[in-house]
């Protein structure tokens, strides 16, 4: 058994698990250790010394089953003396605590997915202070996600991020002017705003929704060339965010508006506070007040109440509307939600049938948009080389969940750089390019 040396310095080591939210969290915690002299590094392999963070994800049932596994992985580590202390944070934390400190009594100490500054200032010897927007990037990358609120107001039947994360919080915009300036210095040229509504930002500060003008104040940071959003909420859409997004070079043509379903029953039950003929009219605005852009959704199937008929109703609206992109998910209980309380009615075949039919309707419109762009020339961020090949994103494409543009010829380009390509081919998922000399 290794003893500490009593003079190390110690190692926090932050592993993150879940989506971009927690990333940015976890980031920020670093930030905060770095900024106040302590040692930190993320996902590195264990040593003695080591207090490992775990920032967990409470989402669904198998990303529930990791955070647990994760950690009783690092409580074993403990055991074996690997490492010294083990320590909980994030949305499963935040949910499930007591039944978690009841269940792993090994573990230091559980935090919610609220409490950074108090985590922060207990892994802190002398806490300086807390430095506004300044974050660790653990993908130091040309693209990063900016936070601008934390938590949710809405009801959704299915959801259990209020139970995690709080009520709705907008983050001010000065405190994200400074955040940007600061992933700008880092290399960053691509934000991609995330919240669990966009569209609520400011309502609780400003008394107003305020992302159009938050847009347009990120166009003003130097450096930063695109700026894209994610997870903007259908009912009461702030209309003159398309104002701002037609008019404005940097801010791309995507929003990701995650409709769940379209038929009016399913809705209804699911509370999502918007009509079925609504939201194809905010849909159909969307695209005429914004020529050209790409709409994400992301659908959900076999929630309480969705019939053979509701589902075909949605097959057919994927059908007719043509998004973009699109994510399915199937729907599973989450203990405390409101759909919990209702009969799980629809069985996993049929969940996962109906997914693989709506992915493959999606494949097709896919195919069909990706071949209207052979022959024309798109500017495109690279996202990593290999060889002789470049692989880059244009402004309709968010990393890791969309389509990427494979650049034959492209080993020359640089990663983070802007260039222009001619597309040469097209796959469902993908398209072909080669590099046009300047």
């Amino acid at each position: 058994m290794h003893h500490a040396q009593p003079h190390k310095a110690k190692r926090i080591n932050i592993v993150t698990l879940g989506c971009s939210k927690n990333q940015v969290d976890s980031e920020y915690l670093m930030g905060q250790l770095i900024f106040n002299g302590v040692d930190t590094s993320h996902e590195a392999s264990f040593l003695p010394n080591d207090t490992v963070v775990i920032n967990t994800c409470g989402f669904i049932e198998s990303a529930k089953q990791q955070s647990i596994d994760t950690i009783l992985s690092a409580v074993e580590s403990k055991k074996n003396g690997q490492i010294e202390k083990v320590i909980v944070t994030g949305c499963l934390s935040e949910r499930y605590k007591k039944e978690l400190r009841e269940e792993i009594p090994e573990v230091d100490a559980f935090y919610g997915s609220n409490e950074y500054k108090k985590l922060a200032k207990s892994l802190i010897p002398d806490f300086k202070k807390e430095l506004i927007g300044q974050r660790a990037l653990t993908n130091p990358s040309h693209f990063a996600y900016l936070k601008i609120s934390e938590g949710c107001d809405r009801p959704c039947s299915f959801c259990a991020i209020p139970l995690m994360r709080g009520n709705h919080k907008s983050k001010s915009m000065e405190e994200l002017i400074i955040e940007a300036e600061n992933l700008a210095n880092q290399g960053v040229k691509e934000l991609i705003l995330i919240a669990q509504d966009s569209t609520y930002y400011g309502l609780d500060i400003y008394g107003q929704r305020k992302i159009a003008e938050l847009c347009q104040r990120l166009t003003k940071v130097k450096g930063i060339e695109w700026i894209r959003i994610h997870y903007a909420y259908p009912s009461k859409f702030p209309m003159d965010l398309l104002t701002v997004m037609a008019k404005e070079p940097k801010i791309c043509n995507y929003i990701d508006i995650p409709i769940q379903h379209s038929n009016q029953n399913v809705l209804k039950t699911m509370r999502r506070g918007i009509s079925a003929q609504r939201l194809e009219n905010l849909l159909l605005q969307i695209k005429s007040e914004v020529p050209g852009i790409t709409i994400r959704t992301t659908v959900m199937v076999g929630h309480p109440g969705e019939g053979p008929k509701e589902f075909e109703e949605m097959l057919e609206f994927v059908q007719k509307f043509k998004f973009g992109r699109l994510g399915v998910f199937e729907y599973s209980p989450e203990d405390g939600t409101h759909s919990h309380s209702l009969k799980d009615d629809v069985s996993k075949e049929d969940k996962s049938k109906r997914a693989a039919q709506l992915m493959e309707i999606q494949q097709q419109i896919s195919l069909e948009e990706n071949i209207k762009r052979i022959n024309q020339s798109l500017r495109v961020l690279v996202d990593r080389v290999e060889g002789d090949t470049a692989y880059a994103r244009t402004e309709f494409d968010s990393p890791e969940v969309d389509n990427e543009v494979i650049i034959n010829n492209g080993g020359n380009l640089k990663v983070g750089q802007f260039a222009e390509v001619l597309i040469v081919d097209a796959m469902e998922f993908d398209l072909i390019a080669k590099p046009i000399q300047e």
